[in-house]
This record gives structure tokens, C-alpha cells and sequence, in this order.
């Protein structure tokens, strides 16, 4: 839900009738991400996508209506030779308008923090929806011990009874790459293995778009050869939030992009790590992959 957050806060504030889906439960979806969402808008509109767009044919019948309501879902055998999900594949998935949840859910999404969401349920009607989470004690009234274990639940995770469905969406640290060959792709190879999300950037203008975006959750690593282009990046990165910065290549590369953004008007380079990893004497490209993530880590920890 993390992903359509932006998309529906923009719809709630021009009046536009937007709903969200999400995975309550589910069968034969192994490496479903519970804190994948959907949100569509009745003209068609759809933003996120939920089990690799396994369930895309039936989302449009959802997209209309005004109540809260559980729906259940089966992947087709089209939708199985789409998607890659295994045929047969079963999930009940909540339908709630995005005016019914609670307005402080967005912001609390946006700062990618952790939230529990509470649904009180009568048969298939959603009758009310609480949010939780634990950075402001005003957001805490109500909460049972139930709520507090999800919130502290180490993965997203959900649970249901026959009146009560809880959801837990715990952010995982996402890792924007701007720029390729084998170096790149070990990164991204040996983020994934930690479970991180990874977006990878061919091109100056996509990687500043990803990394202008992150939280300080998340890491940046800039590559690159042409000083101009992984520049660019590099300066988009510190207009962002990023936890990490880190810029791979020689000193004398360091020292070009420095001079490239001090002329630009941008001196503080205090949170670039480069040359990015710890120094282990890497030299293939998954050695140097391991050294960034170890660095990374303890980034990030530090700030937690």
C-alpha cells in the first residue's frame, strides 16, 4: 500500500472516487507481498498492482461501489500464463473506498512508517476500518495487544477471524541503482537475497527519479563512467530523503563529480559515501556488491 499512497491522497484531495484493494488472505501464493495494494478509480483507472497482476481481469469489476466489502478471487488459467501464478491460486481481498479508511493513513504511508490496520467485519461487509501506528501516541488510542504484536511484527502480515481481519504493513528497504554492467548487477542480485526491494536506472532521467523519491529507509547507489550524467543523479539523490548515497568509482571519479556539483552550487557531500562500500579490498563485482550492502546496513541501522 505503500505505493499508491501518493496516488491516493492526490484523488482524495481533487474529490476523485478512488477504492483500494489489498491481499487479506490467501492459497497457492507463496511470495505474495502483503503490502502491495491497488487503487482504482471508476473511469478505468488503475495504479499498483497486486500477485504480479494475477488478478488484473477481476479488479475492474471493483473498481465501482461504495462500500467496504471482502471479495473473493481465483487466478485464472489466462491469468496464470500472464502472471506466472499458479493456476487456481485463491485470495480474499478487502475493497474499501479510500474516503472510508482513516485520513491519517496516507501521511503515515508516505512516511513509510509501520501501520496496522484493524477491520472489523460482519460476513463480507467491512463494517470499519482502524489504522495504528506507533510514531505518535494519538495514533495508538484503541489499540489491543493484538494490534501492538503486528506492529512489531519483524515482515508484513495478515490475519483474519470470522469479524475481525488485521493487516500489518512493515516497509522494506528499497535500493535505487543508477547504472549498469556486472557491478550493478551483483548489487541488485545480493539486495534481493536480503529481501530489499531493488529498482534499477539505465538512464540519468529514470535514476533521478528514483532516487529523489526514497525514504531514509532506503538506499542510493550512483554508477557510471560519464561524470555529467551520474552527476546528475548524484544531485537528484541529495534533494531526496535517501538513507544512504553511495557513489561507486575511482577517487579521481569522486573528485569530477564534486567539481561538476560545487559548480552547480552544491558543496555538502557529507552524506555521499564514495567510493561506496567498506574498505575490504574488493575487487570482482560480488565482492564489491557485499562490501556497498555491508555499508548500507550499517547505515541504516545507525539512523534507525
Amino acid at each position: 500500500m505503500f505505493s499508491v499512497a501518493l496516488s491516493v491522497s492526490s484523488c482524495l484531495r481533487a474529490g476523485t472516487a478512488v477504492n483500494v484493494v489489498w491481499v487479506l488472505s490467501a492459497e497457492g501464493l507463496p511470495t505474495l507481498d502483503i503490502t502491495e495494494a491497488v487503487a482504482l478509480t471508476p473511469g478505468g483507472g488503475r495504479m499498483g498492482s497486486l500477485a504480479g497482476g494475477a488478478f488484473d481481469s477481476q479488479l475492474v469489476e471493483l473498481a465501482g461501489g461504495s462500500t467496504a466489502r471482502l471479495v473473493d478471487v481465483e487466478v485464472s488459467e489466462v491469468e496464470a500464463l500472464i502472471s506466472g501464478a499458479p493456476k487456481g491460486a485463491r485470495a480474499t481481498l478487502a475493497v474499501v473506498p479510500a474516503d472510508q479508511l482513516p485520513g491519517h493513513l496516507w501521511g503515515a504511508l508516505l512516511e513509510r512508517r509501520r501501520v496496522c490496520l484493524d477491520a472489523t467485519l460482519s460476513g463480507r461487509h467491512i463494517v470499519s476500518i482502524r489504522a495504528f501506528h506507533d510514531d505518535d501516541p494519538t495514533f495508538m488510542d484503541g489499540a489491543d495487544e493484538r494490534v501492538t504484536a503486528m506492529l512489531g511484527a519483524e515482515s508484513a502480515k495478515s490475519e483474519a477471524t470470522a469479524d475481525r481481519a488485521l493487516t500489518a504493513l512493515v516497509p522494506v528497504t528499497r535500493l535505487a541503482i543508477s547504472g549498469g554492467g556486472p557491478f550493478a548487477d551483483a548489487l541488485e542480485h545480493a539486495a534481493r537475497l536480503l529481501g530489499w526491494q531493488v529498482q534499477r536506472a539505465g538512464n540519468p532521467e529514470t535514476g533521478s527519479g528514483l532516487v529523489i523519491g526514497l525514504s531514509p529507509l532506503d538506499a542510493a547507489v550512483i554508477m557510471g563512467h560519464d561524470v555529467e550524467s551520474s552527476s546528475s543523479v548524484l544531485a537528484a539523490a541529495l534533494e531526496g530523503r535517501a538513507g544512504y548515497i553511495g557513489a561507486l568509482g575511482s577517487l579521481r571519479m569522486q573528485q569530477n563529480r564534486a567539481d561538476w556539483l560545487a559548480y552547480r552550487g552544491i558543496t555538502d557531500l557529507s552524506r555521499v559515501h564514495g567510493p561506496a562500500g567498506v574498505d575490504i579490498a574488493a575487487r570482482t563485482p560480488a565482492e564489491v556488491a557485499v562490501s556497498i550492502l555491508a555499508e548500507i546496513i550499517g547505515v541504516l541501522n545507525r539512523t534507525d
